[in-house]
């Protein structure tokens, strides 16, 4: 098992049912479910504040999310699609969607039910965690968040992290701006 992170409006569940999704970055409208998950928390956090376009520390009053822990299954390799796109289309704006959706449409054709890629909202090194050193501050080790989208229907076990709440103003520093 691995342990995916997935934020989203409280008044909802952690999970889409159904085709009515709004498109993303790795699905066209129509093409859902498709599940989101980030590897790290702050992966998670950070594809909100990207998509919503919130850069500044005083806007997190306002925000009242849900963060959930997400159990999913391990990786299946064969299973599996990683997209081959120029960093421009894996990392740019909302105009790259249409590439991002045509690559993960055609490796879905080839029996891909998932897809593992490097997250488009985290700044390169930024999923590196925390340390006490006795207070918190960055980890030393950089590391680059990854998100996993897993195409149709999804039994999985989640437990809320956060239930209502903000993003850390700490996140913001680290976020791709759109």
């Amino acid at each position: 098992m691995r342990t995916g992170y997935r934020h989203c409006d409280p008044r909802f569940p952690f999970l889409w049912h159904g085709a009515g999704q709004p498109a993303a970055r790795w699905h066209g409208s129509g093409e859902g479910p498709a599940h989101y998950f980030a590897d790290t928390p702050v992966g998670a956090w950070a594809e909100f504040l990207r998509h919503e376009g919130i850069t500044d520390a005083s806007d997190l009053a306002g925000v009242r999310r849900s963060l959930w822990a997400v159990e999913l299954p391990d990786l299946d390799e064969a299973r599996c699609g990683r997209p081959a796109l120029a960093a421009r289309q894996l990392f740019g704006g909302l105009t790259s969607h249409a590439a991002c959706q045509a690559a993960a449409r055609a490796l879905r054709a080839a029996g891909a039910t998932e897809i593992e890629v490097r997250g488009a909202a985290l700044l390169p090194g930024a999923a590196r965690g925390w340390q006490a050193d006795p207070l918190p501050r960055p980890a030393t080790a950089a590391r680059d968040g990854r998100v996993w989208v897993l195409y149709g229907e999804c039994a999985a076990v989640g437990w809320p992290v956060v239930d209502g709440g903000a993003p850390p103003a700490a996140a913001l520093g680290l976020v791709r701006a759109l």
